[in-house]
């Protein structure tokens, strides 16, 4: 692999541990060029502005995202497995993946009042992300591994919620029961759903 290329990913590397304890609209081409201990003209290079480098950010968060968390999940058997994979690969990434929690949280609560293109990138995966879900559960239903009237995206949209409140009650409120409560509420969810 070309220099180029493993610099640009060192860097991003670098912006994403910033952006999860400072968040994206703190993060800068001096900021980072000081973290990545090179000239802020060096990184301008691989980024034209402060827009450009949050977007990037954004889309390595996602990439990997989809590498850790939602790839892996979709190698699982349909229905409850795989929905589980999910739910457990996505609790590992909260806890585990960047020192201040998951990137997506951040931006969220960052971004929902910005308009422009980096909240539109934001938008744009996390109605993926629901859509993935939604696609999870409906192979369970045609598979005969959930019931036949569950909804899809309700599910989905409970997931999230969980895995949402797992992210305050651990990262906020520094709720030592957070995974605990996250994983009662998942498996009462999977109850309800299972054909």
């Amino acid at each position: 692999m070309s220099k180029g290329p493993d610099t640009r990913r060192a860097i991003l590397d670098q912006a994403l541990r910033l952006a999860s304890t400072g968040g994206l609209g703190q993060l800068s081409i001096g900021l980072l060029a000081g973290a990545a201990k090179m000239s802020k003209s060096g990184l301008f290079a691989h980024f034209r502005s402060k827009e450009q480098l949050q977007l990037e950010v954004l889309r390595a968060a996602s990439d990997r995202f989809v590498a850790k968390v939602l790839a892996p999940a979709l190698r699982a058997t349909r229905g409850e497995p795989r929905l589980r994979a999910l739910f457990e690969n996505w609790l590992a990434w909260d806890r585990d993946e960047f020192p201040g929690g998951c990137v997506f949280q951040a931006a969220a609560a960052e971004l929902d009042d910005q308009p422009g293109p980096v909240r539109d990138y934001l938008v744009e995966t996390q109605r993926d992300l629901q859509e993935s879900i939604a696609q999870i559960v409906r192979a369970g239903i045609e598979s005969r591994k959930f019931r036949s009237d569950v909804d899809p995206d309700q599910v989905a949209f409970e997931v999230v919620g969980i895995l949402l409140a797992f992210h305050r009650m651990s990262r906020l409120l520094r709720d030592e029961g957070a995974e605990r409560r996250a994983r009662r509420s998942f498996d009462d969810l999977l109850a309800r759903i299972r054909a």
